[in-house]
């Protein structure tokens, strides 16, 4: 199999995220230069049909794009440790999550850093009007966190899911543009810190 990969964006470091929670290491790493705009190249193009990253070529031809689905397809042939759920009822609350982490946190925030910070402007014209929406949007989304996480270790289970590494990765995003969550959201920033502390986030930058 080969990942397309490309360093510093969010949604293939949920990939490479997952792929170290489990101890997955038989998979090409094929590396593509997005401020280059070698994802928009004929050859790649022909793979995913959108120039987005990542994907994943399966030994068959297959190309599965979007990380969600990536990662799924991972913990089917790799099931532990479980992250997206053992019983239909944890499941289901780990998808709430999901979804809750990636509209409320990781896709504003995605828009906020991708408006403000400077070196991302040759992918797309900032627009202050966007990156102030989305930060506002963001930071609201880091509050409904920082409430769910009061007296609790992870955001959907007894233990790390797909939910947290999805929020997490979303808000360490926001790192190019050196922001941090405020102090008076203890429970996040507890939470944050442990999530920084895993072997997977360095294996996931």
């Amino acid at each position: 199999m080969k990942l397309y990969d490309t360093p510093f964006a969010p949604n293939p470091r949920r990939v490479r995220w997952v792929m170290a929670e489990k101890g997955v290491n038989d998979v090409e790493i094929v590396a593509l230069d997005i401020m280059k705009g070698e994802h928009k190249q004929p050859g790649y193009l022909d793979k995913s049909g959108l120039a987005q990253l990542p994907a994943l070529e399966l030994d068959d031809g297959v190309v599965i794009t979007e990380s969600i689905a990536i990662c799924r397809y991972l913990e089917s042939h790799h099931p532990e440790p479980n992250l997206f759920g053992r019983t239909p009822e944890e499941t289901a609350v780990i998808e709430m999550w999901l979804r809750r982490a990636e509209m409320l946190v990781a896709t504003p925030t995605m828009f906020w850093v991708r408006h403000t910070a400077p070196p991302l402007a040759v992918l797309e014209a900032p627009n202050p009007a966007v990156a102030a929406y989305n930060q506002a949007e963001a930071l609201k989304g880091l509050e409904f966190l920082d409430a769910r996480l009061a007296g609790r270790e992870w955001l959907a289970a007894e233990r790390l899911t797909i939910a947290d590494i999805a929020a997490f990765i979303g808000l360490d995003f926001a790192r190019l543009i050196r922001f941090r969550p405020p102090e008076t959201l203890a429970n996040l920033n507890r939470w944050a810190a442990a999530m920084r502390a895993r072997p997977a986030a360095k294996a996931g930058m």
